[in-house]
C-alpha cells in the first residue's frame, strides 16, 4: 500500500519532492545548522561515517531513521562519503529563515560524485581525478577525460583497444556511457571502474557540438583541432552535459580541449602499464616507477610526471629537447637549487585557479595564489638571465600577472581565514564604509568612553556612566544628586533607588550602528571578496599557462636531480632499429637493495638484422624477469626525456612496448592463468610493428609441458618470420628446448643468466651471458624457500630417475609411472633413512613360504637390533 504523503510534515513533504529528483544519490538536507539524512540514506550515512543513527516519529507512517552532522563539518564528511563510492546531493537553504514565515526554500546546489570533485580532502594531490565519458559507435569509440579540479579536458577516438589503453592509463575515477551499452562496456573494459549511465539522447553529434561551442564561446571546434573527431566530440559534449546535470555550471576554468594524438605517444597497452608497475601495482606495498622517479616539488609537477610516464613520446625532436634541458641542468647544479628555492614555494596553482573558476575559492587559497605569483616572477627573472634557449622561452611565456597580484596584496588581509564567513578577510583602506563599521563594531568601547567624557564635561556630572541592557539598549546613568543637571533633550527610561537612566538620540543612533555593524561588515566583505574573485577569474588562462610551465620545469628539474643522485646517463636516441644498453640497471630494484649492496648490471643488444630475438634461460630467481623489466623501463624513461640507469644506452625509437611478464591470474573473473596469458600474448602478436619492443616471460607455463613448449616455440618462430615486422624481443623461458631455435633461425640468439655451483649449493650471479642453460635449478630454489629436507631429497631422487630414463629413451609419462610405483611401495618408509631402507631390502629378500617360525623370530630380533643401534 502506498504511503500517505498527506500525513508527512511540510519539511518531509519538501524532502520527498527533492529526493525524488535524485534517486541514486545520498541527499544531505540542510536543516538549521545541520545536514540531515533520512530513511535508507541515513542508514548508509551512519554506517559509512560512523555516526549515530536515530529513529523519530510515531503514528500511521511509522518511525523514520535519521543521521546528521553539523554543517561546518561538511568537507570532512563529504570526502568519506564520496570515497565510499556514493553520489552525494547537497541540498541547501536558498533563503534566510528570518525573512520567511513559511517553510524555507531549499534546493540541490551541488551533486558530488567520485569523478566530479574538487574538495582537497577527496583528491590526491599527486594524481588527477578524471571523469571519463565513452561513446560507442560500432567498432569505433569516442572517449573524453575531464578533471574538474584542474580544468584539463582531453578527447580521443579510435579502436576499442586504443580506448582501453587510454582508460587504463588515465584511470578515471568515474566513467559515464550510454545506458543501452552496459553489456558492451563490461565486455570491453571490465568491471573495475565506477560507472554511471545516461540516457542515449544525450549522445548525439548536434547536441554535443552545440554544448561545446556554447561553453567555449566559439563558432566551431576547428581552433582546438578536434572538429574531425565526431565520436570523441560526442563523448566530450556528454561530459559537459553531465556537469550541468550535477549542478556544476561555473566552469570558466575549462578554457580549452586538446586532442590525444595516438601518433605522438608510445603504445603502452593495459598489460604493459600493469606488468611494468609504472604508476600502480597489484602487490601490496610494492614500489612503482612513479614512486622512484617522483622528486617533484609541486603537485602539478607530480601529476605531469604521472602523464609523461604513461604517455612516453615517440618523436625524436621533443624527446631530444627534454634530454637537452636535463643535460643543461645537470651541469648547472647551482641553477637547480636557485630555481627550486622558488618552485617549492609555489602551491597547487592548477587547482587554485580552478577553484576560482568554480567560485569555490577560499580567502586563504587566494593568499596562496598571491604568494605563488610572487615566486613565479622570481622564476621568470632567473630563467631570463640563464642564457639557455629553453629557459629564455619559458621566461617569455611566464606571466606573473602583476595587476592581479597587486590587487590581492592590497585588498586581502596578510593572513586571512580559510572561510570567508569567519570575517576579517578584506584589508583596511579598501572600503571607507567597511573601515567605519569595523571601528564601530570593534572599537565601540573607545567611542562610548568619548561620549561619556564629552557629556560629563558638558553637563558637569562627573559620576556619569554609560551602560547597556537588553531592555532598552545603551543608556546614561545619573545619580539623584545630579539629576537637576540633566539636559532637556535626554529621555528618561528608568528610575532606580539611587539613580535615573536616560537615553539620547545619539546613543540610539550608535546602538543601531553597532548592533547592525557585524551584519553589514559581513555583507560588504562578501561583496568585495566576490569582486576580487571575479577580477582574478579574468586571468584564469595566463595562470593556467603558468601552472603548466612550472610543472614542466619541475619535472625536468626532477629528472636532473635523479640523474645526479642515482648516476643516470643521457641516452642517445635515433631512428636506427636497434637497442644497445651497456650496464643497464633496474631503476626500482636498485633502490630497494640493502645498504652497501651493488646492483648487478647487464648489457642488452637487439637489432632487426643480427640479433632480433634473445632467448634467455636460467634458474628461477636468477633475475631473468628483472632483466626484461629493466630493458622496458630504460627505453620508456629515455622516451620520456629522462636520463637512464645504465653506463650507456643507444635507443632506436620504439613505438610500442609489449610485455607478458609474471603471473596475472584473473580467476575471480572466471579466467584461468593460461587463458589470461594467451589473451595478453594474442594482443601482442596482433599489434606488432617494426619498431616494437616485446618482453615475454615464461610463455606457456600455464598449461602442460608439451603444449607450453609448442606454443612458446611457435611464438618465437612467428616473431622471427613475420613478413612485415621484426620486433625486438627478449624471451625468458624455463623451456631449454627453445635453445634449439638458434640453430635454424639466424636472428635468434641464446643467452642465460649465469650461476655458480659451490658443492651442493648454487650462487645466483645475475649476469646475462651468451649461450643456453641446461638446468632450471628449481629444487635449489625450493630448498632456499625453506621446504622440508625430506621433500627436497625426494625431489632430487625423482629428478635423477627421470633424467636417467630420458637418456635411455623412455618417455616422461613412463618415467613418472615408474616413480609412482616405487613411491607406492615405499610410502610406509622415510626414504632418506638408511636403516629403514636396509630393513626394506631385508623384507624384500625374505621368502615367507619357506621361512620357519624360528627363522622368523631371528629376523625380527635382527630388525630390532638395527632399530636400537
Amino acid at each position: 500500500m502506498a504511503k500517505d504523503k498527506t500525513k508527512d510534515t511540510p519539511l518531509m513533504q519538501q524532502y520527498n519532492v527533492i529526493k525524488a529528483k535524485y534517486p541514486g544519490a545520498l541527499l544531505l538536507f540542510r536543516v538549521g545548522d545541520f545536514y540531515e539524512t533520512f530513511g535508507e540514506d541515513a542508514v548508509k550515512t551512519a554506517q559509512i561515517l560512523g555516526i549515530v543513527l536515530t529513529r523519530r516519529g510515531q503514528g500511521p507512517n511509522g518511525a523514520i531513521e535519521l543521521a546528521g552532522f553539523p554543517h561546518h563539518s561538511l568537507e570532512n564528511y563529504l570526502s568519506k562519503l564520496v570515497r565510499a563510492g556514493q553520489r552525494v546531493a547537497i541540498c541547501d537553504q536558498l533563503e534566510d529563515p528570518k525573512t520567511t514565515k513559511t517553510i524555507v526554500k531549499r534546493g540541490v546546489t551541488e551533486l558530488v560524485t567520485p569523478g566530479v570533485a574538487y574538495n582537497d580532502n577527496i583528491l590526491n594531490q599527486k594524481s588527477n581525478n578524471y571523469l571519463a565519458s565513452v561513446y560507442f559507435e560500432k567498432q569505433l569509440c569516442g572517449v573524453s577525460f575531464l578533471d574538474i579540479s584542474t580544468g584539463e579536458f582531453h578527447v580521443a577516438q579510435g579502436s576499442i583497444e586504443y580506448i582501453d589503453k587510454l582508460l587504463q592509463g588515465f584511470k578515471p575515477t568515474e566513467v559515464v556511457f550510454q545506458k543501452s551499452k552496459r553489456k558492451e562496456f563490461l565486455e570491453y573494459f571490465g568491471d573495475k571502474f565506477y560507472t554511471f549511465h545516461l540516457d542515449d539522447w544525450a549522445f548525439t553529434a548536434d547536441y554535443a557540438t552545440e554544448t561545446l561551442t556554447k561553453h567555449f564561446e566559439v563558432s566551431s571546434l576547428k581552433g582546438f583541432g578536434v572538429d574531425k573527431l565526431t565520436t570523441g566530440i560526442i563523448a566530450a559534449g556528454v561530459i559537459l552535459h553531465y556537469l550541468n546535470e550535477t549542478e556544476h555550471r561555473n566552469l570558466k576554468h575549462i578554457t580549452s580541449i586538446s586532442r590525444l594524438e595516438e601518433d605522438q605517444y608510445m603504445w603502452l597497452d593495459r598489460f604493459t602499464i600493469r606488468n611494468l608497475e609504472l604508476v600502480s601495482s597489484a602487490n601490496d606495498n610494492a614500489v612503482t616507477l612513479f614512486d622512484v622517479l617522483d622528486q617533484t616539488s609541486t603537485p602539478m609537477g607530480a601529476r605531469l610526471l604521472h602523464k609523461w610516464i604513461i604517455m612516453p613520446l615517440k618523436e625524436l625532436k621533443p624527446i631530444e629537447e627534454r634530454l637537452g634541458m636535463v643535460e643543461y641542468l645537470v651541469s648547472h647544479a647551482d641553477l637547480i637549487e636557485e630555481l627550486l628555492s622558488h618552485i617549492k614555494q609555489i602551491g597547487d596553482l592548477e587547482r587554485l585557479i580552478s577553484k576560482v573558476g568554480l567560485q569555490k575559492v577560499g580567502p586563504r587559497e587566494l593568499s596562496e595564489l598571491k604568494r605563488s605569483l610572487q615566486h613565479i616572477e622570481a622564476v621568470k627573472q632567473i630563467a631570463a638571465e640563464s642564457k639557455n634557449p629553453f629557459l629564455e622561452q619559458l621566461a617569455e611565456q611566464l606571466n606573473p600577472c602583476l595587476s592581479i597580484r597587486a590587487r590581492l596584496e592590497r585588498e586581502l588581509q596578510e593572513d586571512p581565514p580559510a572561510v570567508l564567513l569567519k570575517g576579517n578577510v578584506i584589508a583596511e583602506g579598501v572600503d571607507e564604509e567597511l573601515d567605519r563599521l569595523r571601528n564601530i563594531a570593534f572599537g565601540g568601547k573607545g567611542f562610548l568612553v568619548e561620549i561619556q567624557k564629552r557629556e560629563a564635561a558638558a553637563t558637569g556630572i562627573p559620576s556619569l556612566k554609560i551602560a547597556f541592557n537588553n531592555v532598552f539598549g545603551y543608556y546614561l546613568e545619573v545619580t539623584h544628586t545630579h539629576k537637576d543637571k540633566v539636559p532637556a533633550d535626554w529621555i528618561r527610561k528608568q528610575t532606580l533607588v539611587n539613580a535615573e537612566r536616560y537615553i539620547t538620540p545619539e546613543l540610539k543612533s550608535y546602538e543601531e550602528q553597532i548592533l547592525g555593524a557585524e551584519d553589514k561588515i559581513q555583507q560588504i566583505e562578501i561583496r568585495l571578496y566576490q569582486e576580487l574573485v571575479y577580477q582574478v577569474s579574468t586571468s584564469i588562462k595566463p595562470i593556467q599557462l603558468n601552472a603548466f610551465l612550472v610543472a614542466q620545469l619541475d619535472v625536468l628539474l626532477c629528472f636532473a636531480q635523479l640523474a645526479i643522485k642515482n648516476h643516470y646517463v643521457k641516452p642517445e636516441l635515433n631512428t636506427r632499429k636497434l637497442l644497445d644498453i651497456k650496464g643497464g640497471r633496474h631503476p626500482v630494484i636498485e633502490k630497494q637493495l640493502p645498504v652497501g649492496e651493488e646492483y648487478i648490471t647487464n648489457d642488452v643488444f637487439l637489432d632487426n638484422d643480427t640479433q632480433q630475438i634473445i632467448i634467455i634461460t636460467g634458474p628461477n630467481m636468477s633475475g631473468k624477469s628483472a632483466i626484461l623489466r629493466q630493458t622496458g623501463l630504460i627505453v620508456l624513461m629515455a622516451q620520456m626525456g629522462c636520463f637512464v640507469p645504465a653506463k650507456a644506452a643507444e635507443i632506436g625509437l620504439v613505438d610500442k612496448i609489449f610485455t607478458r611478464v609474471g603471473a596475472s591470474d584473473n580467476l575471480s573473473s572466471g579466467e584461468s592463468t593460461f587463458m589470461v596469458e594467451m589473451n595478453e600474448t594474442a594482443s601482442i602478436l596482433n599489434n606488432i610493428s617494426d619498431r616494437s619492443l616485446i618482453l615475454l616471460d615464461e610463455i606457456g607455463r600455464g598449461t602442460s609441458t608439451y603444449d607450453g613448449i609448442s606454443i612458446a616455440w611457435a611464438i618465437a618462430e612467428f616473431l622471427h618470420t613475420h613478413p612485415t615486422a621484426k620486433p625486438k624481443t627478449l624471451f625468458a623461458t624455463h623451456y631449454h628446448e627453445l635453445n634449439e631455435l638458434a640453430s635454424t633461425m639466424s636472428r635468434i640468439k641464446n643467452y642465460n643468466v649465469s650461476i655458480k655451483e659451490a658443492g651442493n649449493k648454487i650462487i645466483f650471479l645475475r649476469k646475462l651471458v651468451p649461450g643456453g642453460s641446461e638446468h632450471s635449478f628449481g629444487i635449489h630454489v625450493a630448498k632456499m624457500a625453506g621446504m622440508p629436507p625430506k621433500l627436497i631429497n625426494r625431489a632430487n631422487e625423482i629428478l635423477k630417475k627421470l633424467e636417467i630414463d630420458r637418456t635411455e629413451g623412455q618417455s616422461i609419462k613412463d618415467s613418472i609411472k615408474k616413480v609412482q610405483n616405487q613411491a607406492y611401495q615405499l610410502h610406509m618408509f622415510a626414504i632418506d633413512d638408511p636403516v629403514l631402507v636396509k630393513i626394506r631390502d631385508m623384507l624384500n629378500n625374505l621368502d615367507v613360504n619357506v621361512l620357519t617360525p624360528v627363522e622368523a623370530l631371528l629376523k625380527l630380533d635382527e630388525i630390532q637390533r638395527l632399530i636400537k643401534n
